[in-house]
């Protein structure tokens, strides 16, 4: 088996999901949501839980603010290096989205940057603050879900992204802690 005809078979249930997801012609509150979620991850939802824990009284703000901080700072570092390895190309590049057209600042998919942000985020904030773990990681999950459903990334690019994220941002929680 050459490279190309394992890269093709490794992608195609990618490739499978992609196309039923782009012609879903979703609800209108799944379009709101999807679109919401997905602009939330460009970073002003993780700026404004910053904002908020840096006004806590919490003794721990601080180094939870450098957690995460070191976890997004690596994040970005490491997903911008990969995608330009991978070189793969968008969903929406391959086969047109049926109803988002959003626009990006790179050309790649693998891995999915915002996914990789909002796990880093949510795993070494909600390991200092475990009472809103869960909150940060549903919406972190909302994020790494609508990067797919809007046709930005693949499957596989949110779960690298996601995996990722979520062991710096653990890492990071070990590493200030």
């Amino acid at each position: 088996m050459t490279r190309e005809q394992a890269i093709t078979r490794l992608s195609a249930p990618d490739q499978r999901l992609m196309r039923r997801i782009n012609r879903w012609h979703a609800p209108r509150w799944v379009r709101w949501w999807m679109l919401l979620a997905t602009r939330a991850g460009d970073g002003w939802l993780w700026g404004l839980i910053g904002i908020a824990v840096l006004l806590s009284s919490d003794s721990s703000r601080f180094r939870a603010i450098e957690a995460a901080g070191f976890a997004v700072g690596c994040g970005i570092l490491m997903f911008h290096k990969v995608k330009r390895v991978f070189c793969r190309t968008r969903p929406r590049d391959i086969e047109p989205h049926c109803w988002a057209n959003i626009v990006t600042r790179d050309r790649f998919s693998f891995p999915s940057g915002h996914s990789t942000t909002a796990f880093a985020v949510a795993l070494s904030l909600g390991s200092f603050y475990p009472e809103i773990m869960p909150l940060l990681l549903v919406l972190a999950s909302n994020v790494a879900i609508s990067r797919v459903i809007v046709g930005m990334h693949f499957l596989s690019d949110v779960l690298v992204g996601s995996g990722a994220g979520a062991l710096l941002g653990y890492v990071a929680f070990r590493f200030v802690a």
